[in-house]
């Protein structure tokens, strides 16, 4: 089970099995980006694609079209995109039209799109079961921020998941057993829309017996710590720090950075250093930033030597090659030179320290001393003092000195904004003790604290690893043949079947590169397994924040008896 394996070989057959000749490969704005995180402008245009082009592009409705060109339609089932293509065919721009829909398409739809088709120049209409961005091999998301409101689905966003997800499972040829967490009505209701559509499309999912394969359908609520944290492998960092989206990082805030690498992508498909580099910690990532120098100064050097006919020869067939290590070699050198200047300017290793520590331990009167220094540290950035307390305050919640209030008061002295303030008390609700269905504060399991100390670059210093993710328990779990039916019920209450060794774990809300890695740890570890990752969308803890505060957009400050600690607080 590879997501990116999966899409590449659906782009395959759609540039592959058409005629040959120059083509326009036409997108829309979603499927412009389920294709960029697989493959580069440059790869696709190796396929004898000659364009690109936007169907919900104003642009591209004032465009005069090339009738030579074969024109294949990449596009999904949407309602939209089917009356555009109904105009598109009124008045073809293109000689010939392969349409490829990336989920389920209506067949009303195909009929309005051959009554439309009066110059019969449809070719052919297939589904290519491509409806997600594909991340990692192991990871895949929606790519939906916000998909809840006043906790409950937001509607569009149900449909949203489920189509990527039916798609999904369709790409990877999986008929799955569906599991739920028992406490949460989102992922209930969430399996009961895919099962549907697997009974009403029995004939797609017709790939042998159930039972062979899982769907696990989890909730973000029941683990909001790991969204929380600071990161310390190379990707996560980066997410944290910097922000991908969708394989992009915007450098335009570094001072003095090229207008070359304002925007670079980061695609272990397309760049070899990141590939090896995705799960390596951050001293690794300095020693392999010098290994990297090294091998480029080495390579820079032997091209100042062209003594010779044969030397210039091989420079030209060489260069290439170089001119793309340069780019590489400037372009990690400038992402991990940043991360290391706001890791210090920000004090991100002790705010790290503390963080770990409270996600591991339980020693209250510590915890809250060293949250209390911090918050009075004025190196520290509001938002990082936010997360510490927001940590205190859901390990601490039903402790009898809790002191959340009293830490919110030293975050207002320090003039943190209210919005920022709010978001406490939005996540307490969101995800506190009473929405949760796992113990994530259980003393008796927790991992003892260690440290693990990186050598490499100067200023890489010592960080705190031992936060496991709840995931990693739960899929031990499975692995280990611990599952408990009761709290993850199957839909429908279907018989289990057998014990699945291929595993799809779904997240409402957002799965995280802290969890990314532990899928890819296991998969490694027992061989006999194969599991995937998906979320709604891949968080980092600012992305994270702004989802639990667009779930209460329109509710009032109300807090329940889970807050009542917090009843005096007054906002401007």
């Amino acid at each position: 089970m590879n997501v990116i394996g999966a899409v590449k070989a659906y782009v395959e057959k759609i540039t592959d099995e058409t005629e040959p000749g120059m083509k326009v490969l036409l997108m829309d704005k979603e499927t412009t980006s389920i294709i960029s995180m697989v493959y580069s402008q440059s790869e696709i245009q190796q396929k004898e694609v000659f364009l690109l082009e936007r169907i919900d592009s104003p642009n591209y409705a004032n465009s005069t079209g090339l009738r030579y060109l074969k024109c294949l339609a990449l596009l999904r089932p949407t309602q939209q995109n089917v009356e555009l293509l109904c105009t598109e065919l009124r008045n073809p721009k293109y000689g010939a039209y392969y349409i490829y829909f990336t989920n389920i398409i209506a067949k009303a739809d195909i009929k309005l799109l051959a009554e439309h088709d009066e110059q019969e120049v449809v070719k052919e209409v297939c589904e290519v079961y491509m409806d997600y961005l594909a991340v990692n091999p192991h990871l895949f998301s929606i790519g939906i921020p916000y998909c809840l409101e006043r906790l409950s689905w937001n509607q569009n966003a149900l449909q949203r998941t489920v189509q990527g997800l039916v798609s999904l499972l369709l790409s990877i040829k999986k008929s799955p057993i569906i599991r739920f967490q028992s406490n949460s009505k989102l992922a209930k209701e969430l399996g009961s829309r895919i099962e549907d559509v697997m009974n009403k499309e029995s004939s797609l999912f017709s790939f042998g017996p159930l039972g062979h394969s899982l769907l696990l359908i989890l909730d973000r609520r029941d683990d909001p710590i790991t969204p929380l944290l600071n990161q310390w492998t190379y990707q996560a960092m980066v997410h944290e720090l910097l922000t991908i989206n969708n394989n992009r990082v915007n450098l335009s805030n570094i001072p003095g950075v090229s207008k070359e690498l304002l925007e670079v992508v980061l695609s272990a498909e397309q760049d070899a250093f990141y590939a090896k580099n995705v799960f390596m910690n951050y001293g690794e990532i300095g020693q392999n930033i010098k290994q990297l120098m090294d091998q480029f100064q080495a390579k820079a050097k032997s091209h100042q030597k062209i003594e010779s006919i044969s030397d210039m020869k091989n420079f030209v067939e060489s260069y290439p090659q170089f001119k793309k290590l340069s780019g590489n070699v400037t372009k990690h050198v400038t992402i991990v030179g940043e991360l290391s200047s706001m890791v210090n300017k920000y004090q991100l290793l002790d705010v790290s320290e503390v963080e770990q520590e409270i996600s591991s331990q339980n020693d209250h009167s510590t915890h809250l001393s060293e949250v209390k220094k911090l918050i009075q540290n004025e190196k520290i950035r509001h938002s990082d003092a936010v997360k510490l307390v927001m940590l205190y305050a859901l390990r601490y919640q039903s402790h009898t000195s809790n002191e959340t209030y009293n830490l919110i008061e030293l975050l207002k002295k320090r003039a943190v904004p209210d919005p920022l303030l709010k978001n406490i008390i939005y996540l307490l609700e969101y995800a506190g003790s009473h929405a949760r269905q796992s113990n994530l504060f259980d003393v008796e399991d927790a991992v003892k604290i260690t440290k693990r100390f990186f050598k490499g670059l100067s200023g890489v210093d010592n960080v705190y690893t031992q936060h496991k993710p709840l995931l990693h328990d739960t899929l031990e779990d499975i692995v280990k043949g611990r599952f408990k039916d009761n709290l993850y019920p199957v839909v429908n209450n279907h018989s289990s079947g057998l014990r699945a060794q291929d595993v799809v774990v779904f997240i409402i809300g957002g799965a995280t590169y802290e969890e990314s890695l532990t899928v890819h740890s296991l998969n490694k570890n027992y061989a006999n397994f194969n599991i995937l990752l998906g979320g709604t969308t891949i968080h980092n803890s600012k992305s994270f924040l702004e989802e639990i505060e667009n779930a209460f957009k329109g509710e009032d400050m109300r807090l329940r008896k889970h807050t009542r600690h917090l009843r005096n607080i007054r906002f401007d």
